[in-house]
């Protein structure tokens, strides 16, 4: 039995046109996608993502979600929150799912940056309606860029005082994207909001928020270039199975270990085809910081974020604001 965590693209569709991906440029058609008999031969999964594209352009959603509760103990929804009504209806058939809705900033911002007019209002529409329907795993999350940094603490306060989970990120380049000019040009200011927030999650209460500081510290050494601060194991504890069908490490490294549409799972992840890409992603030189690829390595090597929290939270090892200045060797 596999025990490892998944990664679903549903779809390439989306209704949004964000600044830093172009997949919208690029959508699939409903004929080439995954099917839910596709998706019934996934393995047993410790946490499994579904996202996209926008996922609830798929109009079997709802089936997708029955066949992948059955094979994992915790799953969560990527969308940027649009189709409210979509949303509200399958979380009341699941109200042990997680959904997580996409916000680029404040009203104006988001809109500007997503290219999807009243994006925020229904974002933030769909997450009033789930939090009154009493749902606990749901949240928002923000790419961050020179264009919305600023908004990073804005965001981080609203999701507390509306006591959601927040989610952070920054821009990566890669085919998913379909973007490779994706870059921070002002390091340090963006850096400098990432250590406001750093700071409000150390003084938070729960060990969680210690534990998402130490993953936005590694957040300010991606942007500084630094070399990713735990191994990558993706391919390994972590798959990433496209829409259409392809089984990959990730989505940022576009070999593929086989096709889940012509070869059981158990059959793609014990090939030769299989163990050629985890020898690409011990070579892989891009140091991406997702959480994606950042959480399992965190619970794999624990040790090394427990002793940064430890230094941090505890022993004062960090009191300025500014944590750009340890980042690039921790």
């Amino acid at each position: 039995m596999f025990i490892m965590d998944g990664i679903i693209g549903v779809t390439y569709r989306c209704n949004a046109k964000c600044y830093m991906c172009n997949t919208w440029q690029y959508p699939t058609k409903v004929g080439e996608e995954i099917t839910v008999e596709d998706i019934k031969k996934l393995p047993s999964m410790k946490f499994t993502n579904i996202t996209g594209g926008e996922p609830f352009l798929r109009q079997d959603i709802e089936e997708i979600v029955n066949v992948v509760k059955r094979k994992t103990q915790r799953l969560v929804i990527s969308t940027n929150g649009f189709f409210t009504d979509r949303i509200v209806s399958l979380a009341q058939k699941h109200p042990d799912i997680g959904v997580r809705i996409s916000l680029e900033g404040l009203p104006k911002a988001n809109d500007e940056l997503r290219g999807i007019k009243n994006g925020f209002n229904n974002g933030l529409r769909t997450l009033l309606e789930l939090h009154h329907m009493g749902l606990k795993d749901i949240g928002f999350g923000i790419t961050v860029s020179d264009r919305n940094a600023k908004d990073l603490l804005e965001l981080y306060k609203l999701a507390k005082a509306m006591k959601l989970e927040f989610a952070t990120a920054t821009v990566h380049n890669s085919y998913y994207f379909h973007k490779f000019d994706n870059e921070i040009q002002d390091k340090d200011m963006v850096a400098g909001e990432f250590s406001k927030l750093i700071n409000e999650f150390l003084k938070s209460s729960r060990p969680k928020d210690w534990f998402r500081a130490y993953f936005n510290y590694g957040i300010i050494n991606y942007i500084y270039g630094g070399k990713r601060f735990l191994p990558c194991d993706m391919g390994t504890d972590v798959f990433f199975l496209d829409p259409f069908g392809d089984v990959r490490p990730c989505n940022a490294m576009e070999a593929t270990m086989g096709s889940i549409k012509e070869k059981s799972f158990s059959e793609i992840w014990n090939s030769q085809a299989a163990e050629a890409v985890r020898l690409k992603v011990k070579d892989c030189d891009k140091n991406c910081w997702m959480i994606g690829s950042a959480s399992p390595a965190m619970q794999k090597h624990i040790l090394t974020p427990t002793r940064w929290v430890l230094r941090n939270k505890f022993l004062g090892g960090q009191s300025t604001d500014n944590f750009k200045e340890a980042t690039c060797g921790d």
